[in-house]
């Protein structure tokens, strides 16, 4: 049996205009037992239908804000760079993936992503739309080797299942966080202050979303491994599956939400 072949999404350096990687998204999946492969930024639908069954999961990496335009706001002085080019792959990606049950997960942006595509908001600054006293720390500074704040994993839940601890320590670069949660995710991790940290898709194999770092902590922290491991486990059950029918085009960038 091959190894299942993951499509991770590139991150994008504004100011000298290139796709980059940081190791722990390429690493982790090594190291789960997947391959993975960085896809190019600007694609258009009919390449992705070309390279799409070639993939058994998807990983969707952190990166610039997302544009409140996904979650039908006007941005606001507060939120940060937007990258339109990193949503409209990362939406076309998704929508494939919720149409044809593959296996995603998302990380930090990919949890913010997913929400924002299933109907669910965000905050778009933490600080400026949630303050909250003695709130722990969202937005650690490098490196991002230690604790930042702690995370009930709710009970009841695979994340739960998989990690068998009620509390995990984690990293944190956000300051954007989950607002209104889709009603298509149940949250399965809270921080501290009550944000959700991470979710699922329970009608779907494996669409799992985290807010903190795993690429960053997996090397240290086992249980963060545990879940590259899942994501590629679940990737891994597709590789002899038969090939899900071509279905016609479920989104429009913008205006039209999954779920």
């Amino acid at each position: 049996m091959r190894k299942p072949r993951i499509g991770i999404t590139p991150l994008w350096d504004e100011e000298k205009k290139s796709i980059w990687m940081l190791p722990g998204y390429m690493d982790s999946i090594r190291e789960a037992g997947g391959i993975p492969l960085i896809l190019p930024l600007h694609m258009t639908e009919e390449e992705f239908v070309e390279v799409r069954d070639d993939f058994d999961g998807f990983l969707f990496t952190g990166g610039q804000d997302i544009s409140p335009a996904l979650y039908g706001e006007k941005k606001k002085a507060c939120c940060g760079p937007v990258c339109e080019a990193k949503d409209t792959l990362e939406t076309m990606i998704f929508s494939y993936c919720w149409s044809h049950d593959v296996p995603a997960l998302g990380i930090c942006r990919g949890l913010e992503l997913m929400n924002a595509l299933l109907g669910g908001t965000l905050y778009q600054d933490i600080d400026e739309e949630r303050p909250f006293l003695h709130a722990p720390e969202h937005t650690m500074s490098f490196a991002y080797d230690w604790t930042a704040h702690f995370n009930h994993i709710l009970e009841g839940t695979p994340l739960y299942a998989r990690l068998g601890v009620p509390m995990l320590g984690v990293n944190s670069l956000h300051h954007q966080a989950v607002k209104k949660l889709s009603d298509s995710l149940v949250p399965m991790a809270m921080s501290e202050d009550g944000l959700v940290e991470a979710a699922y898709a329970p009608e779907k194999r494996f669409i799992w979303a985290v807010q903190w770092h795993p690429e960053y902590s997996y090397v240290y922290d086992g249980l963060d491994m545990a879940i590259f491991e899942y994501f590629t486990e679940a990737a891994a059950d597709r590789v002899d599956a038969p090939v899900s029918p071509s279905l016609p085009p479920d989104y429009t960038f913008g205006s039209k939400k999954l779920g």
